[in-house]
C-alpha cells in the first residue's frame, strides 16, 4: 500500500495471535504491506481512535501490541478472525547501509524490541550478519526472544534486575562490540526508551560506529497534520522520522 492509498485504513483478517509475554500480543494478518523496516501503521477499531504501531514484520502483516491504555487493550480482546484497520505504512524507515557480509548490531529496549525483528528479517534476507541486544526490566518483560532465534539470531539479554541475561542495560552488553571483545559492527540500528537511546547514540559517536535511532513521540493523525509528534528543530516525528539522524551536538531530536 503505498501514495493516497496508504492514508485509507484497510481492513485485515487476525489469522493468528502469539502470547509474547504478560503484556504484549503479535497478531498475525491475512495481508501484507510494502514497507521499510523501521515504518509504523495507524491500526483503527470501529469507535475508537486510530493509535501508531510499528511492524513486527510485512508480509504477513504483523504487529506487536503491548496492553497499556484502552486501544490496546481493545485490540487484545480479539480473538482469530476479527479484522483490524490499518493505515500506512507511515514515516521514515531505517536504512540498511553497508555491503551484504557486513556486521549490522540491533539494540531493543522494552517495546522497542518490535521492528528490529523485522528489521534483523529484511537484513539476514540481503545477506547481512546480525547480533542482537535486548533489554528490558526483568525477564518476564523481555519481548521477540523467540522470534530473534526463530530468524538464527541469538540475542544478548540484559536485565536490571538481573533476572534474565546480564545484569545491567543494554550500553553494558554494547561495550564489547565497541571495544573489540566482540565482532565489530559497521552499523547500529536501535529502538526503545528516550533515555536509552540518548546513551546508545552517544556510545556509537564516540566510537565511531555508525547509529540510527528510532525515536519515539505521541501521534495522533500519522500524517502531519495535527503537530502533536513535534519534536526538536520542528520535526514530525510521523514525516520526518520515527528514525532521525543522530545529531551529537543535539543528542537527540527532542532535546
Amino acid at each position: 500500500m503505498t501514495g493516497s492509498s496508504a492514508q485509507l485504513p484497510q481492513a485485515y483478517k487476525i489469522t493468528n495471535i502469539r502470547q509474547e509475554n504478560a503484556k504484549n500480543k503479535t497478531y498475525v494478518q491475512d495481508g501484507s504491506l510494502q514497507a521499510r523496516q523501521g515504518q509504523f501503521v495507524m491500526a483503527w477499531l470501529p469507535g475508537m481512535q486510530d493509535k501508531p504501531f510499528s511492524l513486527a514484520s510485512s508480509n504477513p502483516l504483523g504487529l506487536t501490541i503491548a496492553a497499556i491504555g484502552p486501544v490496546s487493550r481493545a485490540l487484545h480482546a480479539l480473538r482469530p478472525g476479527n479484522s483490524i484497520w490499518v493505515r500506512g505504512p507511515l514515516g521514515r524507515g531505517y536504512q540498511l547501509n553497508g555491503q551484504p557480509g557486513d556486521h549490522l548490531l540491533l539494540i531493543g529496549g522494552g517495546y522497542g524490541v518490535a521492528p528490529l525483528r523485522y528489521l534483523a528479517e529484511v537484513a539476514l534476507t540481503r545477506g547481512f550478519q546480525v547480533s542482537a541486544i535486548i533489554g528490558a526490566r526483568t525477564k518476564a518483560d523481555l519481548l521477540l526472544v523467540d522470534a530473534f532465534q526463530a530468524l538464527g539470531v541469538r540475542p544478548l539479554l540484559t536485565t536490571e534486575d538481573g533476572s534474565g541475561g546480564l545484569r545491567g542495560v543494554v550500553t553494558d552488553a554494547l561495550e564489547p562490540f565497541l571495544i573489540g571483545d566482540a565482532p565489530a559492527p559497521a552499523a547500529v540500528y536501535t529502538c526503545g526508551p528516550t533515555g536509552m537511546l540518548r546513551a546508545v547514540a552517544a556510545r556509537c559517536h564516540t566510537a565511531g560506529v555508525p547509529v540510527q535511532v528510532s525515536w519515539e513521540a505521541h501521534m495522533r493523525c500519522g500524517i502531519g497534520l495535527c503537530g502533536s509528534c513535534e519534536v526538536g528543530r520542528g520535526w514530525l516525528t510521523c514525516l520526518d522520522g520515527p528514525v532521525f539522524p543522530f545529531d551529537p551536538e543535539q543528542v537527540s531530536p527532542g532535546s
